[in-house]
């Protein structure tokens, strides 16, 4: 297969603050081997060798891993296949000549950085306000010390399988982040060591996400078509019952209640 040629719409943006608006660039010899991250890589080295300003772009990874890789390419957050990272689309997926527009995931509790970096910190928020369990579970236990049934472990580890790399965001109308707290919220709510702080954590996490800005769910579920791990919207239902009964059952800490299920 040869080297492909292709014109490239990309934003430019110096720094949030600043303007920002669509560029075009032309990028040639790329491999169709090569990953869409790479094919960026060699962009900027031909930009540099013109003596112009690389295109700054988050990755880390580039194992579909680590969420850190984000990118709307051609109008969908990681690009056009479904259940893929950015940094896992290959340029075979693209022809010879063809035109891509690629451009930073857009929220507004995602601000921009610089060009197609994002500030995604509000998952950070979310995940400090209670996706944990505070206290000290010690090392892993010895296989069915702690019976799980089969179907309860595997929602938890289908859950589990999020890496917060915001297409779900990216994806909504609404910039809602529910699908990211959900998955937060059920991987813990499946697992005994997640039961005595559930409710005390599905309200802290949802309040935290209501005060990042982000929008609410009015079941588009664009969300989980642009999740890359298929993370399902079933847990934005549990999340919902979770926080229901948080906010009608659960009593509250200062009232002398333990806040759990």
């Amino acid at each position: 297969m040869s080297d492909m040629n292709l014109t490239l719409h990309i934003w430019r943006q110096a720094k949030g603050s600043a303007a920002g608006a669509m560029k075009t660039y032309k990028v040639t010899g790329i491999s169709a081997h090569a990953s869409f991250l790479e094919m960026l890589d060699v962009l900027n080295e031909q930009l540099q060798d013109k003596g112009e300003e690389p295109i700054a772009f988050d990755s880390d990874c580039r194992e579909g891993i680590c969420g850190m890789c984000s990118l709307v390419i051609n109008g969908r957050p990681h690009g056009p296949d479904a259940g893929t990272t950015t940094c896992q689309l290959h340029m075979r997926r693209f022809k010879n000549g063809d035109e891509i527009y690629v451009e930073p995931f857009r929220a507004g509790a995602f601000p921009v950085v610089r060009d197609l970096c994002v500030d995604r910190k509000a998952f950070d928020d979310i995940i400090a306000a209670g996706g944990f369990v505070s206290a000290n579970v010690g090392s892993a236990p010895d296989a069915n010390a702690v019976p799980i049934p089969k179907v309860q472990a595997d929602r938890a580890f289908d859950a589990a399988a999020c890496i917060g790399c915001g297409a779900c965001v990216a994806a909504c109308p609404n910039s809602s982040a529910m699908l990211f707290t959900a998955a937060k919220v059920a991987h813990l709510a499946n697992l005994p060591q997640g039961q005595p702080e559930r409710l005390r954590r599905v309200k802290a996490m949802v309040t935290a996400m209501d005060a990042a800005g982000f929008g609410n769910c009015t079941n588009h579920y664009e969300c989980e078509a642009a999740c890359p791990k298929g993370i399902s919207k079933d847990y934005i239902a549990l999340m919902n019952r979770d926080y229901a009964k948080s906010v009608f059952v659960a009593r509250d800490e200062k009232s002398g209640g333990d806040g759990g299920s």
